[in-house]
């Protein structure tokens, strides 16, 4: 897997946080930078996190299932890409009045959206790929969209965010499918 591919993958684990950024930064009277950072930094820390942790978990696994590892690769990242693109169709309205800073509010959307990244870093340790290298790509890349999807969401609103869930969940869906025809047909 090439670096183009992890920022790919990075992309797409992305656009669960910077769905949620837009729609945060639709609900901010008074948006200050401050309230960007903060929301960037948790979700980007917890898309790096994440995937290091599944990660060590697949290093465990994957001498024991070597022989159809492309096949698990393929079904996870399949699995996550159908879930967000399901999901992209649900996103609902963010009432006004939620303090969206609130730091255990910060907490619990980070690791609702980086559980998939947990199954992306089970996949990345499958095929092979430098973790140090996957994880700071996907930190900084779920960093730098979440802070600009704030003050995307504070001008636009809610106009981009299902679209982009789903484009994410695409991605990752049809990087499963490349993995599963590299390993099956060359």
């Amino acid at each position: 897997m090439g670096m183009v591919t992890i920022i790919v993958v990075a992309v797409g684990l992305a656009m669960d946080a910077f769905a949620i950024s837009i729609v945060s930064g639709s609900t901010y009277e008074q948006l200050k930078v401050k309230h960007a950072f903060r929301m960037a930094l948790f979700f980007g820390g917890f898309q790096a996190f994440m995937p290091l942790v599944g990660s060590l978990a697949g290093l465990g696994l994957r001498a024991h299932i070597a022989g159809y590892d492309h096949w698990v690769a393929f079904a996870l990242l399949s699995a996550v890409g159908g879930k967000m693109i399901y999901e992209s169709f649900k996103i609902k309205s963010n009432r006004r009045g939620v303090d969206m800073s609130s730091i255990l509010l910060l907490l619990v959307l980070s690791v609702a959206t980086s559980i998939d990244a947990l199954a992306v870093g089970f996949t990345l340790s499958l095929v092979g790929v430098s973790i140090a290298l996957a994880v700071t790509i996907i930190g900084v890349v779920t960093f730098v969209l979440s802070y600009l999807g704030v003050f995307i969401g504070k001008r636009y609103g809610h106009f981009f965010e299902g679209k982009i869930e789903a484009f994410g969940g695409f991605v990752l869906f049809a990087l499963g499918v490349k993995i599963l025809l590299q390993h099956t047909l060359f």
